[in-house]
């Protein structure tokens, strides 16, 4: 008999040239480069190209491609009237979802909407039909969806708080996009890459990521490790707290990883961001707290902070309300998973795996009669 295999892991289920998380979890290199080099040195944009394109563009290709960004931050008439008739507790990744799915009837995949040309399009898009959404049912206020902001985290500030943004809140959401943009055979990029297996269209691809993103055990870790945090006020309380929790058997959310074995690089990028911003925040005590849990999760349970309980912080000190923080990943994923569709679309080859089946054995049909 097969042994089992728990989620597919340690299964090899195909090759990429795009990402890897290094020999036994360890590192993380986007096509090569190292994630703590390119969350140092490069910018979103300059991320989402070599992700697209392959390669990191040059000062020309950077600004030609922002410009293009720009330009395609409109949306259409007919989805803004789709996005009004939403209700505002509606999940947000909900009405990214079926976005996507507008588009794809309105802008459709064919010889004049290239793959690499849609991918750039969501990139562009989405904080706008995001935000339009929300305004709207929150304001009555139907926002223009254009900014003079050249970067994807100074355009997604600035039409969320409707002024020029902090520089620095900008600089953190920016970097927390490039560290969110790609992580190899991830459960939503294994699924764009099975809907795109089937020679089926890049936005269903794309919807199948974001469905998949919506789950708790995929996305939203973020989103729950704040709602932790922010019980508390003080370290000590948090401690009694969460070792209330741990006791009860209860998940605490944003700990521990399925492929890093002993941290994950891309939390010791974040975590210090978000320290920083917590010295001119007005609940920056949040940061100690955060510090205090994670040492005891260390302490009780060898777990180590994932790149989503810091950014859980990072992202409330820019005053980004917490429903937003699984979409802002799905803004930056767009460009793995168009990545990895675009590499599928490649060398395709329809991804069917087998099961090994623990049903009853054959079975003599009874008839009607025989049945009790």
């Amino acid at each position: 008999m097969n042994k089992k295999i728990g989620g597919l892991a340690g299964v090899i289920a195909g090759e990429t040239a795009i990402c890897t998380v290094g020999k036994e979890g360890l590192g993380l290199t986007y096509r090569g480069y190292d994630i703590r080099a390119l969350a140092t040195s490069s910018t979103f944009e300059e991320v989402a190209w070599l992700l697209i394109y392959g390669q990191l563009p040059d000062r020309r290709e950077l600004q030609t491609y922002r410009e293009k960004l720009m330009r395609l931050r409109e949306i259409p008439a007919i989805l803004k009237q789709l996005l009004e008739q939403i209700p505002l507790h509606t999940n947000p990744m909900d009405v990214l979802r079926t976005a996507c799915s507008v588009l794809g009837m309105l802008e459709p995949e064919q010889n004049t909407h290239r793959a690499e040309d849609i991918a750039n399009r969501l990139i562009a898009v989405f904080p706008g039909i995001l935000l339009y959404w929300y305004h709207f049912h929150q304001s009555g206020n139907r926002i223009h969806t254009q900014s003079d902001e050249e970067t994807t985290a100074g355009h997604f500030l600035t039409l969320l708080q409707g002024d020029k943004p902090n520089p620095e809140w900008r600089h953190v959401l920016d970097v927390s996009l490039i560290l969110y943009a790609e992580h190899e055979f991830n459960a939503s990029t294994f699924a764009a890459r099975i809907t795109a297996s089937t020679e089926s269209d890049f936005y269903s691809a794309i919807t199948s990521g974001i469905g998949t993103l919506r789950g708790p055990l995929h996305g939203g870790a973020n989103e729950a490790a704040m709602e932790l945090i922010s019980r508390f006020k003080t370290p000590d309380e948090a401690e009694r707290g969460v070792r209330t929790l741990l006791e009860n058997k209860e998940k605490i959310m944003g700990f521990g990883h399925r492929v890093y074995k002993i941290s994950d690089p891309r939390s010791d990028i974040i975590r210090p961001l978000s320290q920083k911003l917590s010295e001119k925040a007005e609940d920056g005590y949040l940061f100690a707290i955060s510090e205090r849990i994670e040492a005891l999760m260390w302490q009780e349970k060898h777990l180590f902070p994932n790149l989503d309980f810091y950014s859980a912080t990072a992202y409330h000190f820019c005053k980004i309300p917490t429903f937003f923080f699984t979409p802002l990943f799905v803004i930056s994923r767009i460009t793995g998973w168009s990545a990895h569709i675009l590499e599928q679309r490649r060398d395709n080859r329809l991804i069917r795996p087998a099961a090994n089946y623990i049903g009853p054995a054959s079975r003599t049909y009874p008839l009607m009669t025989e049945r009790a």
